[in-house]
């Protein structure tokens, strides 16, 4: 289901030049409002909302800020690929259309998707060498170094309590200490690649010019 999700929402992401007017511009490149508006859409989809539930003026506006939030880090990330040379192939690109393709089960619901979208398949498919572009420049801009087993273990001992309620799902206490630890070392490399995404997306905030239209 969560694939799925994805793969509509990649879909109806819309090219720059959509853009009626812009909801922002990143470094001089427009974010255009119908490009919001239909991202906005499967953002909420992804969460298990619709627009038309939404009846809170606030969350509908603060929501609306988080999908734009969600565009401009896009827009940030790919213009980072840029300058970075970074080179994704057409065997790449076309493999992962095919899995996208693929996950709607029907060529034809595809093709009706894409036109939907405002899209053909070879201007997806130049949608889909930026996304592949900003995904291989964020993953190496957000990696860390695994912890050694001194901080797992200092770790552990720091969040020993709500460790302990995953280990006890063990029938066997021989395990549970390694088993500890074992979710220790998985929960702290969690952390460290949540802070480094943050850290990373802060960056190239601080770095960039964004205007948000009124």
């Amino acid at each position: 289901m969560r694939t799925l999700c994805l793969c509509l929402m990649l879909l109806t992401l819309a090219q720059t030049s959509w853009a009626d007017m812009p909801a922002a511009r990143v470094n001089g490149v427009d974010i255009g409002v119908l490009r919001l508006e239909r991202y906005f859409s499967e953002y909420l989809e992804a969460q298990g909302r619709a627009v038309t539930s939404i009846r809170n003026p606030a969350l509908y506006k603060r929501l609306r800020a988080q999908a734009l939030d969600d565009l401009i880090d896009k827009e940030l990330l790919w213009q980072e690929a840029q300058r970075r040379g970074i080179v994704i192939t057409d065997e790449q690109v076309s493999a992962q259309v095919g899995e996208v393709e693929a996950a709607f089960g029907s060529p034809a619901l595809f093709e009706r998707r894409l036109a939907d979208a405002g899209f053909d398949r070879a201007a997806y498919a130049d949608y889909m060498r930026h996304e592949l572009a900003s995904q291989q420049v964020y993953a190496q801009l957000s990696a860390v170094q695994a912890p050694t087993q001194a901080e797992v273990e200092a770790f552990y001992q720091a969040n020993r309590q709500r460790l302990q309620g995953a280990q006890n799902q063990s029938d066997n206490p021989s395990v549970i200490p390694e088993q500890g630890l074992v979710l220790a070392r998985a929960a702290l490399i969690g952390q460290l690649q949540t802070q480094a995404r943050q850290s990373v997306r802060q960056r190239l905030r601080e770095s960039a010019t964004v205007e948000l239209a009124d």
